[in-house]
């Protein structure tokens, strides 16, 4: 392997132990470890229609006032995140986007609801090895326009 292919290897690792923590700490409902994740002025889109959380403080109001919803009714979420495309930046950070899949459990049901999909835009700050995310921005598959080709 090339010394570029090995750093790129090496790269998209460390962006894929940074997604495995990050979905660790979401699903575990440890919403200040997810927003340390982020930069100082990070920002943070999961929901159509709502503004973006900014700074870590911000993400973590955000995420405990999106989890009230679940307070009476007891699930387990489960964030799945693949299809990794990482491009470098003229900035020095990388844009990634990937798929997104929730998958949510309620106790006594063997089979799990599917929903939402969702295409993720990261902007990720990569420094000696350290990765963090400066932005993301989730968009909902139901909540995207599909355009058809023209020759369809």
């Amino acid at each position: 392997m090339t010394s570029a292919a090995s750093r790129f290897a090496d790269l998209y690792a460390a962006v894929g132990q940074h997604y495995a923590r990050q979905v660790q700490f979401l699903d575990g409902g440890k919403f200040e470890e997810y927003a340390a994740t982020f930069t100082e002025d990070g920002e943070f889109q999961h929901t159509p229609g709502v503004t973006p959380a900014r700074t870590p403080a911000g993400i973590v109001a955000e995420l405990h006032a999106f989890h009230e919803r679940f307070a009476d009714d007891p699930v387990q979420r489960r964030h799945w995140f693949n299809m990794i495309d990482l491009s470098p930046r003229e900035d020095g950070d990388f844009d990634a986007v990937f798929y997104a899949l929730v998958l949510t459990v309620r106790p006594g049901v063997k089979e799990p609801q599917v929903g939402p999909s969702c295409l993720v835009r990261d902007v990720l700050e990569i420094t000696d090895g350290s990765v963090r995310n400066r932005s993301r921005r989730v968009e909902h598959d139901q909540h995207v326009q599909h355009l058809q080709h023209a020759s369809r």
